[in-house]
């Protein structure tokens, strides 16, 4: 089984593994196979953090939190016009057929960017999450990772990689 979180597959596996258990195996090579996975698991996430980026959604006033996007608090929302002048120099434009434009970007750790949709359809949009942004539309997302420097891939739809985000301190 492939995933991309490293702990769901050592859930599977300790539930494997505690199947076998009950079954009679030796319960210390057992109980020495499920510590080392959740050391792998912690290990693993510890090297590869899950990004968390807020995103500022134009179309509604909210906030929502990368990891727990039910979680959403009031902002003012801002025009497309005072968007573009706002954030000229952090903008990552999708055009119709999902190439960004730039392509590779730096950016601070805690930095606003735009992510411009110019194209007539709603694209699925990935920075850390997924998200949606409506045709035309546009989100300003919050860039912050605990591990500096920091790259993030920015997919588009089932465009994989568009562009690529550097996050520096």
């Amino acid at each position: 089984m492939k995933t991309k979180n490293p702990l769901l597959g050592i859930f599977w596996c300790a539930c494997a593994i505690i199947s076998v258990m009950k079954k009679g195996g030796n319960a210390t090579f057992e109980l020495i196979i499920v510590l080392a996975l959740v050391i792998f698991g912690l290990w693993s996430l510890k090297k590869n953090p899950t990004p968390v980026a807020p995103v500022v959604n134009n179309q509604a006033d909210s906030v929502t939190t990368g990891s727990n996007a039910s979680t959403t608090l009031p902002i003012a929302t801002i025009s497309y016009a005072q968007a573009l002048q706002k954030y000229k120099n952090a903008r990552i434009q999708l055009d119709k057929d999902c190439r960004a434009n730039p392509t590779n970007s730096t950016y601070k750790n805690g930095a606003d960017i735009m992510l411009d949709n110019r194209a007539p359809v709603d694209r699925i949009v990935k920075v850390g999450f997924s998200f949606s942004i409506k045709a035309w539309g546009f989100k300003i997302v919050k860039l912050g990772s605990a591990t500096l420097p920091a790259t993030w891939y920015v997919d588009c739809g089932n465009s994989k990689n568009v562009a690529t985000i550097l996050i520096q301190k």
